[in-house]
């Protein structure tokens, strides 16, 4: 992930090169620029010509100063793409393993996408930008000193690689660290959620202190693992002592030997101290830290946005035959089943209205039928095809709230597909939409959700789902919020439309406005036309009375 977060786009890596060479422009300059100022200018009595070459160096650190700026926009051009990626797969792995039962988003999922992301989006531009400085800043100073006096360099590079070495070899078990500690701070998150969200359940059962002892137990890992990443930090003092003030020594100590001149040893020491010492600190605290912490998160993330149940496919589907062989779903291992043992069979271009009291699964078997939950025991298939399998482009379900974003009227029925003017003129037309979209202000005015009421954003819903190319049309009481006359046409538009049409029924019309009816009543189930659960069902019946309060009785 990191590698394709680099390399996406090369060209802003060339442009961060760029830039970064004019920020190491003083690295290579100090040493020439202070050593010339002192044997050309001030120790043969020539002021002006020491201060002309100190000016030098402050328009190199001009130059750097804007290079510098420039830096830190490349690099969050880089790292800020590689957050939403993060994002998204933490985001996606949430919403995955929340389809599959008995799992259940917690607390820990909250801090992956809240704390771990951004963590991990710092991190990733700390890293860039501590690294491409040490390198840049490495070369400078190695070409500076070669060109001022070569026989200082073995004085400076070995010490400062052998205090280099001495750092990265400490980084695995930084990593292991780190990572332990994000793990126990997941674990007190999701402990402490679970606390604070049963407190009025523990007072009463009197479990203050075995919750509290829990809750202990868990900042007292926590607290054990950042002591423990704070003991292998220390390796980093050990790193910097070698390669950051050894050099410093050896050059006070030798230099005088190799007949370098006062203003070559003064050169040497402030590449060294100004420029080497500085760079190799900053490449310690950004590997050490926010290099760490950025394996660490992003080896987290990519566990947990495994999800522990098939990988969902993109098949195609021959047709849209509807089939659902021994099927039983729970929310949860120790719950009642909301379906159970469900056989149904919906042809070819059928039209199935399912009815039944609230909350006895039918909003649940229409998201096991686009796949959007998994059974847990049963099989169900779509044209052939596992429903967990299909093609997201292949079916569509429209919940009651529907979905409508800020933007043009036109982005809103298109997003999901290239449909063209016309097409989507014939959508609006055929849905009942048209008075919708005149008020408006036409298909290229922009609308604001929030003044909408809930009738027109679900018109909006209908006839995007009515441009998609899906064959298979979940409506999900997706029409409760209109008036009879237009749920009927809208219902009517889809029917005509083709493919199968499932409808979550709000209203009695729509059950006899479909070819099969499946009546809910928790585990029970019943398939047939109107007239015939009418004939055989007491609860049909009832509940076309609550439809209809002037019915008294049908027979």
């Amino acid at each position: 992930m990191i590698w394709r977060a680099l390399t996406r786009e090369p060209y802003r890596l060339v442009r961060l090169a760029g830039w970064s060479l004019a920020e190491a422009l003083p690295a290579f300059l100090i040493g020439h620029a202070i050593a010339r100022a002192i044997e050309d200018g001030f120790a043969k009595g020539k002021p002006l010509t020491g201060l002309a070459w100190l000016a030098l160096l402050g328009g190199a650190w001009l130059v750097a100063a804007v290079g510098a700026r420039q830096v830190v926009l490349a690099v969050a051009a880089i790292a800020e793409p590689f957050r939403d990626e993060l994002l998204t797969h933490v985001v996606g792995g949430t919403l995955r393993r929340a389809a599959a039962p008995p799992w259940r988003p917690g607390a820990a999922s909250v801090a992956r996408s809240t704390l771990q992301v951004e963590l991990a989006r710092d991190a990733f531009a700390a890293v860039i930008t501590v690294v491409r400085s040490f390198a840049f800043t490495v070369v400078s100073v190695v070409l500076g000193m070669l060109t001022l006096l070569p026989e200082m360099v073995p004085l400076v590079l070995p010490p400062f690689a052998a205090g280099l070495a001495v750092f990265l070899m400490s980084l695995p078990a930084m990593a292991r660290r780190q990572r332990a500690f994000l793990i126990a701070d997941e674990r007190l998150a999701e402990s402490v959620s679970d606390m604070a969200g049963g407190l009025r359940d523990i007072a009463s059962c009197g479990a203050e202190a075995r919750v509290a002892a829990d809750v202990g137990r868990r900042i007292a890992a926590q607290a054990d693992a950042a002591r423990s990443v704070a003991r292998v930090m220390a390796v980093r003092t050990v790193s910097l002592g070698v390669a950051g003030w050894l050099p410093v020594l050896l050059v006070l100590a030798f230099a005088p030997g190799l007949g370098a001149s006062a203003g070559a040893v003064i050169g040497t020491l402030a590449y060294v101290v100004q420029s080497l010492t500085p760079a190799l600190g900053g490449l310690v605290e950004g590997l050490g830290v926010s290099g760490v912490q950025l394996m660490a998160s992003v080896s987290r993330i990519r566990e947990t946005a495994e999800v522990p149940t098939p990988a969902r496919g993109h098949a195609r589907p021959s047709g849209t035959r509807v089939e659902l062989r021994g099927v039983t779903f729970a929310y949860g291992p120790g719950a009642e089943p909301v379906i159970s043992g469900l056989d149904l069979s919906l042809p070819e271009d059928g039209h199935l209205a399912v009815v039944g009291p609230s909350g006895l699964g039918k909003s649940t078997l229409a998201a096991l039928i686009t796949g959007s939950l998994a059974p847990c025991s049963g099989e169900i298939r779509v044209g052939g095809v596992p429903a967990r399998d299909l093609d997201p482009a292949t079916r569509v379900l429209i919940p009651q709230e529907a979905y409508v974003f800020h933007g043009t009227l036109m982005e809103n029925l298109t997003y999901l597909t290239d449909a063209s003017p016309h097409a989507v003129q014939r959508a609006v037309d055929e849905v009942g939409m048209t008075d919708l979209a005149r008020r408006l202000g036409g298909l290229s005015a922009e609308i604001n959700p929030a003044t909408l009421s809930a009738g027109e954003r679900q018109l909006v819903a209908l006839a995007r789902a009515y441009l998609s190319p899906a064959r298979l049309v979940i409506l999900d009481e997706a029409t409760c919020h209109l008036d009879p006359a237009a749920e009927a046409r809208a219902e009517t538009a889809f029917a005509r439309r083709g493919g199968t049409l499932v409808v979550v029924a709000h209203r009695l019309t729509s059950a006899l406005r479909a070819r099969h009816v499946l009546l809910m009543d928790g585990v029970r189930v019943r398939l047939g036309t109107h007239d015939e659960l009418v004939a055989v069902s007491p609860l049909y019946t009832d509940l076309i009375g609550q439809w209809n309060p002037d019915v008294k009785q049908v027979s």
